[in-house]
C-alpha cells in the first residue's frame, strides 16, 4: 500500500462531545447570519465557504463578475476576526509578488549590508486569491507550497504561515478573454469549488438597493484564529464508518477511466480521474457537513453532499467529450446516480 494511501483518515476515532457538536451548530448559525448582512441570498455559497473553513481547507470561488465573490471573503474574514490580505491576479504578478522576498539592508550599527526577508501578502490567515485564473502558470505555481505546507522557502530558507492558513480564490469561466486554466497539481490543492450563480430578481432588487444607499453592513466578529483550529480538530475526530469511507474511494475511483470498473461513459470522455486528495477530501467533508448538521459522525449523504464540489474541478475530459458538448458535471451526475452506497 502506498504512503499516500496510509494518510486517509483513521475511520475508528472515540465518540465526540455532543456539547461541542452543539455548539459548532450553534456558531455556523451566527456566521451565516453575519454574512447575510452583506451578501444577499448565495446561501449554498455561504455554507460550502464555511464548510471550508471548519474542515481546514482551499476553495475556488468560481462565477462571473459582480457576484459578490470578493466582497463574501472579505465578509468572512471581518466575522472570523482573522487577518486578510486581497491578491489581485494579473498577467505581470510575479511570484515574489506573493510570497515575498529577500531585500539588502545595511545594519546601522556596523555598516554591514545583510539580506532581509520582507513577507508578501500571502502571511495572512485569510487569503483572497482575486482572479486568479487571470495570471499565467508560473506565477500560480507560487501557491502550491503556500496551500499544502503552509510556509514559503525563500533561497536556503523557509518561513511558517500563520495558522489558521485558508486560501480563498476567485476565478472566472475559462471561457472568458484573458484568462488561463488552472495547472492540474494547483486546482488539486482546492478542496471545494464552488459554483457562484446569479440573484434571482427578487435578490437582484435587494443587492441594488443596498448597495445605491448610504447604508453600511455591520458585521461582528463570531469566532477567532483558536476557536477556529479548535473546530477543525473537532470535525477530524468526527467518527467515518469504514463502509462509508469505501463508498467515497469508489465514487472517486470509478472516474478513472484505466479503472477496470469504471463506467463506459468515463473510459470514453475523460482524460484524467479524479485523484486521492478527492477521496481525502470527501470524507473529510462528510465530516464536516455531519457536524454543522448536529450528526454525530459522518454519513453516505454528507459524500454526496460534497461529491460535486470535491469532483467538478478534478476530472478533466478528452477531446471526444469536448466536441460532443459533454460537460464535467454531467459526468459527475451519472457517477451519483450509478455509483450507489454499499454496492
Amino acid at each position: 500500500m502506498s504512503s499516500l494511501h496510509q494518510t486517509l483518515p483513521v475511520v475508528n476515532a472515540p465518540p465526540i462531545s455532543v456539547d461541542g457538536i452543539a455548539k459548532l451548530t450553534a456558531q455556523r448559525k451566527a456566521l451565516s447570519e453575519q454574512l447575510g448582512h452583506a451578501i444577499v441570498g448565495q446561501r449554498d455559497v455561504i455554507e460550502n465557504v464555511l464548510l471550508t473553513i471548519f474542515c481546514g481547507g482551499h476553495a475556488l470561488i468560481v462565477g462571473v463578475p459582480g457576484l459578490a465573490k470578493t466582497l463574501l471573503v472579505r465578509s468572512l474574514s471581518r466575522a472570523l476576526n482573522l487577518s486578510f490580505s486581497r491578491i489581485q491576479f494579473t498577467p505581470d504578478l510575479m511570484p515574489s509578488d506573493i510570497t515575498g522576498t529577500d531585500i539588502i539592508e545595511e545594519d546601522p550599527a556596523t555598516g554591514k549590508r545583510r539580506l532581509e526577508f520582507l513577507p508578501g501578502p500571502i502571511f495572512a490567515n485569510l487569503i483572497l486569491a482575486d482572479e486568479i485564473n487571470r495570471t499565467p502558470p508560473k506565477t500560480q505555481a507560487a501557491m502550491l507550497q503556500t496551500m499544502q505546507e503552509h510556509e514559503v522557502s525563500i533561497g536556503s530558507k523557509t518561513y511558517a504561515l500563520p495558522a489558521p492558513f485558508h486560501v480563498f480564490a476567485t476565478q472566472n469561466p475559462i471561457e472568458m478573454e484573458g484568462t488561463y486554466v488552472l495547472p492540474e497539481a494547483q486546482a488539486d490543492r482546492f478542496m471545494f469549488s464552488i459554483q457562484c450563480n446569479y440573484p434571482t430578481n427578487a435578490e437582484e432588487e435587494m443587492v441594488v438597493r443596498n448597495t445605491t444607499g448610504t447604508a453600511v453592513a455591520d458585521l461582528t466578529p463570531v469566532l477567532d484564529g483558536k476557536e477556529i483550529i479548535e473546530i477543525q480538530k473537532l470535525v477530524r475526530a468526527m467518527p467515518v464508518s469504514d463502509e462509508v469511507l469505501r463508498y467515497a474511494v469508489q465514487l472517486v475511483s470509478r472516474s478513472r477511466p484505466e479503472d477496470p470498473l469504471a463506467p463506459q461513459y468515463v473510459k470514453e470522455y475523460v482524460r484524467w480521474g479524479a485523484s486521492p486528495r478527492a477521496s481525502q477530501y470527501l470524507v473529510l467533508g462528510a465530516k464536516g457537513r455531519a457536524a454543522i448538521t448536529g450528526k454525530l459522525c459522518a454519513d453516505y449523504e454528507g459524500v454526496r453532499s460534497v461529491a460535486r464540489q470535491v469532483l467538478r474541478h478534478r476530472i478533466l475530459t478528452n477531446f471526444n467529450a469536448r466536441a460532443q458538448k459533454i460537460t464535467v458535471t454531467e459526468i459527475v451526475e451519472k457517477l451519483l446516480n450509478e455509483v450507489r452506497p454499499g454496492a
